[in-house]
């Protein structure tokens, strides 16, 4: 981390296009002025924060919701679950693979 020292009305440059200003200090406050173009994204760090914990809680379901789906989902087919026949009425196929004519 570069550390600088700047005062009232004191600029830094942050590459060519980028200029953040001491625009008053009044004692823990600093209030900074920046330019920087457009395409440039400039954030306060607790709101990039705030916004990612509120992401991440959107996208995170709650307990509840996921017994409810899993009320609906079908149970597993396995060995001990019975498979109905085909509803054409045509036997179900074999669970073994047909070896070759002879």
């Amino acid at each position: 981390m570069l550390v600088l020292t700047r005062s009232t009305n004191q600029s830094i440059m942050i590459g060519p296009d980028i200029v953040v200003t001491v625009l008053e200090v009044r004692g823990d406050n600093v209030r900074l002025g920046i330019q920087a173009p457009r395409s440039v994204a400039v954030y306060r760090e607790e709101v990039i924060a705030q916004l990612e914990a509120a992401n991440k809680d959107a996208s995170s379901p709650s307990s509840d919701a996921l017994d409810q789906l899993r009320s609906f989902a079908a149970p597993p087919i396995g060995p001990s679950t019975p498979v109905a026949p085909a509803a054409s009425g045509m036997p179900a196929a074999p669970s073994t693979p047909a070896g070759p004519a002879e």
